[in-house]
């Protein structure tokens, strides 16, 4: 037979640590124990404010978003250049004026005819302004890579831009300086059988590209050639195994 149970050997509920209650002397509680081994209470709070990835994103959105000093400066020389390239075309078509060959007509009262029917005088203003355009775009590539050598890519595409607007504009002031267009009211003036020159035209569209073909091609080549080159990164020697 088993002695009954004292009142001493029972386990009592209120022995056990419960809620509301502190726990018996020496045996560490929860908390302070998560505190000893090192663990925040709140693991998202461990500094005591909240992050919020948002406001990083958003930070570094806007710092991306905005342009730079150096992009900004580089966007103002593009604009500039393809502004002065398109005010030279005035200087184009002033010579192309001077330079294309005439086109002779007669009129022999009822209608009007080519003076010399197997000349090229008519081509020959094509050829005069695309080499009018080739020379010039390479005069002003050369002048914009010495001024500009550090350039990039904005100042090509300005150079382009501002090229084909030279280009329209050294035609039709051309045109428009001179012959008149209207050969019927000039052969009229002119008379039965008198020679006059015929209108300035440029049957080749595609010379008003030649210029800024021209100025990329040259640019691109200067500035492989001669233009400023990335410093070689150094070369760090290998580490050397340690004797032991």
């Amino acid at each position: 037979m088993t002695a009954p149970l004292t009142p001493h050997d029972q386990h009592s509920p209120h022995d056990e640590p419960g809620e509301g209650r502190p726990p018996s002397h020496g045996q560490p509680s929860g908390d302070s124990g998560a505190r000893t081994l090192g663990y925040p209470e709140h693991p998202g709070h461990a500094s005591g404010h909240p992050e919020h990835p948002g406001h990083a994103e958003h930070a570094e959105l806007s710092e991306h978003s905005e342009p730079g000093p150096e992009l900004r400066a580089e966007l103002v020389r593009a604009s500039l250049v393809a502004i002065a390239v398109a005010v030279s075309g005035v200087l184009l078509g002033l010579l192309w004026l001077w330079l294309a060959p005439k086109v002779p007509l007669v009129s022999d009262g009822s209608a009007v005819y080519l003076k010399n029917s197997e000349g090229e005088d008519a081509v020959g203003a094509d050829g005069v302004f695309t080499l009018l355009g080739l020379a010039f775009g390479a005069v002003s590539a050369i002048i914009v890579f010495l001024l500009f050598r550090h350039g990039g890519i904005a100042l090509v595409v300005g150079l382009a831009i501002g090229g084909v607007l030279a280009s329209v504009i050294a035609w039709r002031l051309g045109v428009w300086l001179g012959p008149t267009s209207d050969v019927v009211a000039h052969a009229k003036a002119a008379g039965k059988g008198v020679t006059f020159d015929g209108p300035l035209k440029l049957g080749a569209k595609g010379a008003l590209l030649a210029w800024s073909v021209a100025a990329m091609v040259i640019h691109l080549v200067l500035t492989g050639l001669f233009g400023p080159r990335d410093p070689e990164p150094a070369l760090t020697p290998a580490p050397t195994p340690e004797a032991h």
